[in-house]
């Protein structure tokens, strides 16, 4: 806090934030190993998802409501038992935003409202509701 209220005015002038907790590294370990130098493109993935979810869990636990959990293209990197869990811990959320460049990669029995849009360069774009 002391570090907040000395940094104030520069921060203003700034228009930026120079301190707090968003601007401290964060180190993750897998066993006594540095995540960022051992782990696997997977490892990093799930690891960065899992963090996701954690926060969305305090949101959820604080009391305010609900918050809106989204989740931009993550299924692509998952393999199949890890899109099932992850499509199950989404599932108990009231409202889930996901979006997939390719749709076999969400677990074709999830129950849940798809809405497909087709871009394409000749301006024949589309959007329809596929029902579960």
């Amino acid at each position: 806090m002391d570090a907040l209220a000395r940094r104030r005015d520069a921060e203003i002038e700034r228009g930026v934030c120079l301190v707090g907790p968003h601007r401290d590294d964060l180190e993750l370990r897998l066993g006594d190993q540095v995540a960022k130098a051992f782990a696997s493109h997977g490892e990093s993935w799930s690891m960065a998802l899992a963090l996701r979810l954690a926060a969305y869990e305090l949101l959820r636990a604080d009391g305010g409501g609900d918050p809106v959990l989204l989740l931009d293209d993550v299924f692509a990197e998952l393999d199949t038992a890890r899109r099932r869990a992850l499509a199950s811990v989404a599932e108990s959320a009231e409202q889930v935003l996901v979006t997939a460049a390719v749709a076999d990669d969400i677990p074709g029995d999830w129950d849940a409202r798809r809405i497909e849009i087709s871009m394409r360069d000749d301006d024949d774009s589309r959007v329809s509701v596929v029902e579960p």
